[in-house]
């Protein structure tokens, strides 16, 4: 028996879109994070960029549990000394609410070069409107 290790030849990317409208937003990153890094299928290779491409619609209405709504805040950096910022969960929900799930689901995959080259897999958009029709994804169901 042997282990199998795949090749850029075995990878067919596929297209889901997940509807984010009353999922809870750490339910909804740790499934999507799945998909992203193609643990669903048996031909997974853990050092291979073989992952679905996800589209998330309706960001903005994700919904949190607990007092997050409160008390979550967001960190950045611009750089310079001194220049830490930041945001709370409202504010950002206001502002940049697709920002949220991209955020929950980057710190749900590798923290490395493998890791932003899964991320560049995500879109997500605040609304119902996406361009991505022609790539007629799937509709996945996150429970």
């Amino acid at each position: 028996m042997r282990t199998f290790s795949a090749k850029l030849s075995d990878v067919k990317h596929d297209w889901y879109i997940v509807d984010a409208q009353d999922i809870s937003l750490g339910r909804l990153a740790s499934q999507v994070a799945q998909i992203l890094r193609v643990k669903h299928k048996p031909k997974f290779t853990p050092h291979m960029d073989m992952g679905d491409y996800v589209v998330i619609i309706n960001a903005e209405k994700v919904r949190t549990t607990g007092r997050k709504e409160e008390l979550k805040t967001y960190f950045r950096h611009t750089g310079f000394p001194g220049g830490e910022r930041f945001i709370s969960y409202r504010d950002m929900m206001k502002k940049h609410p697709e920002r949220i799930v991209q955020a929950a689901v980057r710190g749900m995959v590798p923290h490395n070069r493998l890791g932003r080259q899964v991320m560049s897999k995500l879109k997500v958009y605040a609304g119902t409107d996406h361009p991505h029709e022609a790539q007629k994804p799937k509709t996945l169901e996150i429970k």
